[in-house]
């Protein structure tokens, strides 16, 4: 490991040379390739984690390209996840890196996840967010949820005894009752502060300190940030009944 290269991170006394090693013996699975997760896979590269993996099946598109900060126009029509690999592995030759050109669904979940340190959440969908809630859960495996959209986003830290994703939502919620990209926009802005933060949760979990245990709430236009405490609920489908892949909860 080049200790230059890492030198303003150890600096930090809140990680310092013994939290660096500790990153960079780590593996971080991002799951999603969009906003988020171009974000979240650069910090953790650069950060010098030991191995990223990056999931995603989609193709970049040019509506991509005002907030998905590792594509140009050159990726136009090309895989998220392939791309990815290829510039973050000339931003860092020191560390692993993978894209896997797939969906996460229950029957692959557990497979790309097993042997992770910690899962970022760089979704833009629920279905998805739920398999990855329990496949962590059951694994045991933390993992930071982050969504973003319009103006305000979310960071919660996750960990295997709860409160998880479905204390919150026991059911998935109705198909299009949430606001997505497409219906309402996003500031181009929002995305680095929520992948910040998502990146600075799973540090945390690399180095082996408790992450924030409340829900983060930014709004990245009004300035306002909240923290919402999240109790577990011992009759969660997930975290407390072990009942996985039940989605009718």
């Amino acid at each position: 490991m080049n200790e230059d290269r890492y030198s303003r991170q150890t600096l930090l006394k809140e990680i310092g040379s013994e939290g660096q090693k500790k990153i960079s013996k780590g593996k971080a699975v991002v799951v999603g390739c969009g906003a988020l997760g171009t974000h979240a896979s650069s910090l953790l590269v650069r950060a010098g984690v030991g191995e990223t993996v990056i999931v995603d099946s989609d193709t970049v598109d040019i509506t991509n390209l005002h907030r998905q900060t590792l594509f140009g126009e050159r990726a136009i029509g090309k895989n998220k996840a392939e791309v990815a690999e290829r510039l973050l592995r000339e931003i860092n030759s020191e560390v692993e890196v993978k894209g896997i050109i797939t969906r996460v669904t229950t029957e692959n979940a557990e497979e790309i996840i097993a042997g992770s340190s910690v899962v970022v959440d760089a979704t833009d969908n629920m279905d998805a967010r739920f398999i990855v809630n329990d496949a962590c859960v059951k694994l045991r495996i933390p993992w930071i949820y982050g969504g973003a959209v319009a103006t305000s986003g979310m960071v919660f830290s996750i960990l295997p005894d709860g409160p998880c994703l479905r204390c919150i939502f026991p059911k998935l919620p109705p198909k299009r009752s949430l606001p997505t990209c497409d219906d309402v926009g996003i500031v181009n802005s929002l995305p680095s502060i929520v992948a910040s933060l998502e990146v600075t949760e799973a540090f945390k979990v690399l180095i082996g300190e408790d992450p924030t245990p409340e829900l983060m709430v930014v709004d990245a236009w009004s300035g306002d940030v909240q923290k919402i405490r999240v109790t577990r609920n011992p009759d969660c489908v997930s975290c407390g009944k072990h009942d996985f892949y039940n989605y009718d909860g």
